[in-house]
């Protein structure tokens, strides 16, 4: 498979004038909290507002992590609340990951989440709230096999499917294998379907895939990988087919990304634009872009939205309804950086 045509980011830096013009708000969603690390945000527009979300404890994978949630208001954001926990009795609690939040239309706010010891071992679940976020149900553990979007948001089609881009990370016999699956549901999570591994995890590990609708049934799927670019998938049949895992143009550290297809077509990108290194865990996860496309191969840089030396990573993006951006992404995995912007 031959590499896609690459184009010259350094060409394409915004200047400062448009910089400044775009974001319209830079801001964390809280200083302090009761939790001293945290990952994974999501976000959502809801009848009341934007919302977010993501997981928090002592560390990564420590028992104590669970969902926290927050609302956006007038001025600022409310106080972060535990939404969801892995206790499964008064002796034995796991850690929570990923959470995925998604508002049904004129419906209840569904969040998926994952729960056990390991990306190997967990489990998927759900809760949904019908006010907003304000309260929500009982948690509900889905069908085996079943994980729910693994990281980044569902995308409802017009034919009713809610599409869900799932992923595993498999051991066996000491090796990793990343594969990619499709889940969807027409029914909000109460039965669903799930492909066959879209990627035999061999030439390349992707996981954590988005979903991007170019309309007339061609989609395409961005996932992180191990091989220091983003891959991706594409179907011409609303995603009832895929094609072969291929290369982009574009670097990936071994971290999380996010998109969005916007209200005009064109496609936006939330990443970090940096290789592998040598560290066992991938290359820095800083800075963190914005890359734009109209055809999903070409990609152009649109605006760099943070250089701090650390981690800036595991971003969500939305659009609106008024037309306008929310992002979300991890920063230094002591707070969760919020902005809002103008196209």
């Amino acid at each position: 498979m031959k590499f896609r045509s690459f184009i010259p980011f350094l060409a394409l830096v915004v200047c400062h004038n448009s910089f400044g013009q775009k974001i319209l708000t830079s801001e964390f969603i809280y200083q302090q909290a009761s939790f001293p690390s945290c990952h994974a945000s999501t976000l959502a527009e809801t009848p009341r507002g934007i919302v977010a979300a993501w997981f928090g404890g002592t560390h990564e994978n420590n028992p104590d992590v669970e969902i926290y949630f927050s609302r956006k208001t007038i001025n600022d954001w409310s106080t972060p609340v535990s939404i969801a926990n892995g206790i499964q009795h008064t002796k034995k609690r796991y850690p929570c990951w990923n959470p995925v939040l998604f508002q049904i239309p004129d419906g209840p706010l569904l969040l998926f989440y994952k729960v056990g010891p390991t990306p190997s071992t967990w489990w998927g679940e759900m809760k949904e709230s019908n006010d907003g976020g304000e309260t929500w149900s009982e948690s509900r553990r889905l069908p085996e096999d079943i994980l729910g979007p693994v990281k980044n948001k569902p995308v409802l089609l017009a034919d009713g499917r809610l599409l869900c881009p799932s992923s595993r990370e498999t051991e066996i016999d000491g090796k990793d294998y990343w594969q990619v699956f499709m889940e969807e549901t027409t029914d909000w999570g109460k039965t669903w379907k799930i492909s066959k591994p879209l990627n035999d995890g061999v030439k390349y590990d992707a996981i954590q895939p988005s979903i991007l609708n170019y309309g007339n049934g061609k989609l395409q799927m961005l996932c992180r990988s191990r091989e220091s670019i983003i891959v991706d998938f594409w179907s011409e049949d609303n995603g009832l087919t895929w094609g072969e895992i291929s290369p982009t143009n574009l670097p990936n550290p071994n971290s999380g990304t996010d998109a969005v297809t916007l209200q005009d077509g064109r496609q936006l990108l939330i990443y970090n634009p940096t290789s592998i290194s040598k560290r066992k865990w991938g290359g820095p996860r800083s800075p963190i872009d914005l890359a734009i496309s109209t055809d999903g191969i070409n990609w152009e840089k649109f605006l760099r939205l943070e250089d701090t030396p650390g981690e800036l990573s595991y971003p969500a993006i939305i659009q609106a309804a008024d037309g306008s951006v929310h992002l979300t992404y991890t920063h230094q995995r002591k707070r969760v950086k919020y902005m809002h912007l103008k196209l």
